[in-house]
């Protein structure tokens, strides 16, 4: 399952989340968006858990949770829209 992870603080780096998530399950991707000029955060990454139920578990349990001081939003990541 892709996980959506929003409203994360700028600080936040992968192997942070991925730390967070491994507590539940295992992650088999961790990406952090970031912007193509700065490389700076943009503020949300995905996660990938292969277990629908360890993935689920983590989304209820992290969602509104604070990481480095920012109350942050988890959920599952919808599909790219297509223009």
């Amino acid at each position: 399952m892709n996980i959506y992870v929003g409203n994360l603080d700028f600080k936040v780096s992968e192997s942070d989340l991925e730390e967070v998530f491994s507590a539940f399950g295992t992650v088999s991707s961790c990406k952090i968006i970031t912007d193509k000029f700065s490389g700076r955060s943009k503020g949300f990454g995905f996660i990938t858990m292969d277990d629908q139920d360890e993935a689920n578990k983590a989304i209820e349990e992290l969602n509104g949770t604070a990481l480095k001081d920012r109350e942050i939003i988890v959920n599952e990541a919808k599909p790219k829209k297509e223009f």
